[in-house]
């Protein structure tokens, strides 16, 4: 048994490593990611990485043999670790939940402030609530030479899971309720102006406009959005080439025109497709990191639900000792789920984790 579990930890520190240095290098090196808002996944991975080499590693050894071997100094620091890369985690998505807002909800004036400068300040403010709120309590507690345990008081244990967990989940679903709305009132905004806006097509019109295929087109990029195809303008500018009918086996002079201005788009209509991009790379991202919050509030959930549970009824409600070991290594592995959710949700991840692998291969 002890065999399986160190196989099994192994694995999840070796793909929470390669995954999440794979995200830090991605950010860095492919331009679709180099956006400002993406440095608090580079912090995130980074949280990821150092819970991978400093925390996992310590809680693997403690767990096979059965006591804890590494003295007392290096515990309260262990254990100070543990809550604040946990802490950090979370204050991370609550903090890129308020960016996800401001930018949805102030998109000219917010995104003119997103600077880098602007988001490596709001890192720095995440890892001090962060540090604040794990290391004083930790530090200041005596622990034993064979026993790593953390606080068992019970103020100590409802105030932490309070504030590290339950009033940041909180924050964050609020948050991603509003953008929620927001976005259902814009689309039903623009759904409205569309149709108000609709006429009955002339025949010279017919050939810009291919009949059947508008409607689908953009019911598609509703249901689509998250990973939605970003030729989208480039392959307008052939439809209406591919949907114009012959007359005597030529174009018409409609149909031909409408060709020539679809070959030459305007500078106005290249900016639109640029801003239309942006947009949709936003959505994308925003409904991804909605995924990557979902996924840690349930890996974290049934432990700090069963560390308060223990604190408030304590010996009336008993918790197997194997139960709560289990939920906390469900809480560990969530630190190696965020690349897959990027690889598996987001093209643009997905591009950047191919090219590095393929010139890593080349290399070698």
């Amino acid at each position: 048994m002890a065999v399986l579990i160190v196989l099994v930890v192994t694995v999840i520190i070796l793909v929470t490593i390669v995954g999440n240095v794979l995200v830090v290098v991605a950010v860095f090196t492919s331009r679709a990611l180099r956006a400002p808002q993406n440095l608090f996944l580079v912090s995130l991975a980074s949280a990821d990485i150092l819970v991978a080499t400093l925390v996992i590693p310590f809680s693997l050894a403690n767990e096979v043999m059965g006591y804890w071997y590494f003295g007392s100094t290096w515990c309260a620091f262990y254990l100070a670790l543990d809550v604040l890369f946990c802490t950090s985690s979370i204050v991370h998505l609550c903090a890129i939940s308020l960016d996800r807002y401001w930018s949805v909800t102030k998109a000219v004036s917010y995104n003119l402030k997103r600077t880098p400068r602007r988001i490596k300040l709001m890192i720095t403010v995440v890892w001090i609530i962060s540090a604040v709120i794990s290391f004083p309590p930790l530090l200041m507690t005596k622990h034993d030479e064979l026993e790593c345990l953390l606080n068992n008081e019970t103020w100590y244990i409802l105030s932490s899971c309070m504030v590290s967990f339950f009033a940041p989940c909180l924050i964050m679903i609020l948050v991603y309720c509003k953008i929620y709305r927001v976005a259902k009132q814009r689309a039903s905004t623009v759904f409205v102006a569309k149709n108000g806006m609709q006429r009955q097509p002339s025949q010279s019109e017919t050939c810009f406009v291919r009949k059947g295929n508008s409607g689908s087109r953009e019911r598609k990029g509703e249901l689509d959005d998250i990973d939605l195809e970003e030729s989208t303008v480039s392959n307008r500018k052939v439809e209406g080439a591919q949907s114009c009918p012959k007359q005597n086996g030529r174009l018409s002079w409609a149909c031909s025109r409408g060709s020539e201005l679809e070959q030459e788009p305007t500078a106005r209509q290249l900016s639109l497709s640029k801003s239309k991009l942006a947009q949709m790379r936003e959505k994308r991202f925003t409904f991804v990191l909605a995924v990557v919050m979902g996924v840690f509030v349930l890996c974290w959930f049934p432990f700090f639900f069963t560390y308060s549970l223990h604190a408030i009824c304590r010996e009336s409600c008993t918790i197997p000792d194997s139960l709560f070991n289990l939920f906390f290594w469900i809480g560990y592995c969530n630190s190696s789920v965020n690349p897959i959710i990027y690889t598996i949700f987001n093209r643009d991840f997905r591009k950047a984790f191919k090219k590095i692998m393929c010139q890593h291969s080349t290399r070698t």
